[in-house]
């Protein structure tokens, strides 16, 4: 694989500066990233939407690191909140981890699985030709 992701935005649709309307995906080994929570490396939850929201990221990028891709290759996020909760400061949080990096996202609210969890986040990635 020689290119990134590339984001399509059809010009009759919102164009988000966050997120792209859809991604083409270099052909080649895909890495789907099962849903992260905000738990740190103990598998204790951290306290708050925001840091739980940052903590989930980190173990995404954690896990894209390891199959040695990264951010940039990320086709989709989704994002599972806790149901009640405002996005708002998820998005912010997510903006602090992620950075300005343009995929396709997609938002729930969900009642989590595990107790005190406020949000889940899966991804799916390309994996750079390096194997």
């Amino acid at each position: 694989m020689t290119s990134l992701p590339t984001p399509i935005d059809p010009p009759e649709l919102f164009r988000s500066h966050a997120f792209a309307q859809g991604m083409i995906a270099p052909a080649g080994p895909t890495l789907y990233v099962g849903g992260q929570n905000g738990s740190d490396s103990t598998g204790a939850l951290l306290e708050g939407l925001g840091a739980q929201t940052e903590q989930a990221l980190r173990n995404v990028l954690a896990v894209l690191a390891e199959a040695g891709t990264g951010p940039e290759y990320v086709v989709k996020l989704t994002i599972y909140l806790a149901i009640g909760i405002d996005p708002g400061e998820a998005y912010a949080a997510t903006a602090a981890v992620w950075g300005d990096r343009r995929t396709t996202v997609t938002v729930l609210a969900v009642t989590p699985a595990r107790a005190g969890a406020l949000v889940e986040i899966d991804a799916v990635a390309a994996i750079p030709d390096r194997y």
